[in-house]
């Protein structure tokens, strides 16, 4: 019981930011617009992460799709690197560690899944 409390807490916590910032990226909200200037992301970057951060969001809460579900945690796990990266290099101190943040939830997310929500050849015996 307790494993589902912690894989849902994370999983919707990480569900819910990744809506919130796809559709921010998506439809071009100032302080995204200016987030991506500023690390040197072009803008067509952010349209393409916004809709892939959606799309990810919308599968890790889904039922079934395992597979797909292994590839957005795969995803995300690429995304928040490159972005603690690019925010590292940007000079952002602190700020860079956030997307670390995210990225250990993720693994939380990952570590704690049901075997329902887990592809056929990752499930536990």
């Amino acid at each position: 019981m307790t494993q589902r409390v912690i894989y849902w807490g994370s999983t919707g916590v990480l569900a819910l930011l990744s809506l919130f910032a796809g559709f921010s990226y998506v439809t071009g909200a100032p302080q995204a617009v200016t987030g991506f200037a500023h690390v040197g992301y072009p803008a067509h970057l952010r349209i393409m992460l916004g809709i892939a951060k959606i799309l990810g969001a919308l599968t890790l809460v889904a039922p079934g799709f395992p597979k797909l579900k292994e590839w957005a945690y795969a995803g995300f796990t690429f995304t928040w690197i490159a972005a603690a990266v690019a925010h590292y290099t940007a000079g952002d101190g602190a700020t860079a560690a956030f997307p670390l943040v995210l990225l250990i939830l993720l693994g939380v997310s990952y570590m704690t899944r049901p075997d329902t929500r887990r592809w056929p050849a990752m499930a536990r015996a």
